[in-house]
């Protein structure tokens, strides 16, 4: 676990850059190079809370942002939920197809919340067609990608957590990297205790890994759980991300067959926190017009969920804001505790 914080995140310098170009690709060398990275190794805190503590009910949103291209658009979008927390996936940080923005700082700002980001993975190139289409630079001023949580309160504490460390992007089969996103790091979850009028709670941000199989995630999500545990262990806790349930999944392929779910059950979660749907769309990176999977999901421990709802990507004039669906829940918690 990572409860190292930091107001900046130190960028790569080019000795790191060039380590990295001449690392074997295997998990050892990948391991070498997380630790000798220091942005992988810490979570910056930045933005400003507008409350010192949260409601007993409090609404929260978990969305998949794809980059988020358009950070202002995204608060925005948001901002009719009038969300408690927010939990962010596929944020950038100096990227050129973001125009080198921080794109959670934009969010948090205009959404008047603090907000914790941490890094999943150090972009080495500008992406793929579609997203090439977007860079304002033939250069990642920083080349951070990761998970992010907004939040209307201060953070207590924060904990980031890998969810492997041997390279999957780095160091995998060559028919299961894709060569035009070559990366150091891997899946994360990003957690945070925040104080309430009943007692902290642990919200939990996270994004499993989209280019493997039922066994992978579910080794990832036993990882997050047992990190939470250790984090959060008596306090009700809330997780919320993008699973990827069925992602790299012949077209046939039921979601209810992964067995992460049966293993969130088992530790005590609920998933009645996610709205029923499908949460994927054809976007502007992503243009699969027929894509309609369910991905995204919010699951809750002694908490009582009161509404749950999916939130459209497609802003007032029709653009897609991301291949994903906000989900979002509204939970109070159980009388006991307040």
């Amino acid at each position: 676990m990572i409860n190292r914080t930091v107001a900046t995140l130190p960028p790569v310098t080019d000795a790191q850059k060039a380590a990295i170009n001449a690392a074997p690709r295997t998990a050892d060398a990948h391991r070498a190079l997380l630790a000798d990275l220091p942005a992988m190794q810490a979570v910056q805190l930045g933005g400003q809370a507008r409350a010192a503590q949260l409601p007993a009910t409090i609404s929260v949103a978990a969305w998949n942002v794809e980059r988020c291209l358009f950070p202002q658009q995204t608060a925005r979008h948001l901002a009719p939920l009038a969300p408690d927390v927010v939990l962010l996936s596929e944020v950038d940080h100096g990227m050129a197809r973001t125009g080198q923005r921080h794109t959670t700082a934009e969010i948090a700002a205009a959404l008047g919340m603090a907000y914790a980001f941490g890094v999943e993975f150090l972009e080495l190139d500008l992406g793929g067609a579609t997203e090439r289409a977007f860079c304002t630079d033939d250069f990642n001023a920083l080349g951070w990608h990761g998970n992010a949580i907004l939040s209307s309160v201060p953070f207590d504490a924060v904990m980031m957590v890998r969810l492997f460390d041997h390279g999957h992007w780095f160091a995998g089969p060559a028919d299961k990297v894709d060569p035009n996103q070559p990366r150091v790091g891997g899946r994360i979850a990003l957690a945070a205790i925040l104080p309430t009028v009943a007692g902290p709670i642990c919200v939990v941000s996270t994004h499993l890994e989209s280019n493997a199989d039922v066994t992978h995630r579910h080794g990832q999500f036993e990882i997050l759980l047992d990190a939470v545990g250790v984090f959060a262990p008596d306090m009700p806790v809330l997780i919320g991300g993008d699973l990827n349930t069925g992602n790299d999944a012949p077209p046939d392929y039921d979601w209810r067959a992964e067995t992460l779910f049966d293993l969130g059950r088992s530790r005590g979660y609920d998933w009645g926190f996610t709205a029923d749907g499908t949460t994927t769309r054809a976007s502007l990176i992503t243009p699969h017009p027929t894509r309609q999977l369910k991905l995204d999901w919010l699951a809750g421990r002694n908490l009582t969920c009161t509404e749950t709802g999916i939130l459209s990507s497609l802003s007032d004039d029709g653009k897609p804001l991301s291949d994903h669906d906000c989900v979002y829940c509204r939970v109070t918690f159980n009388s006991s505790q307040i």
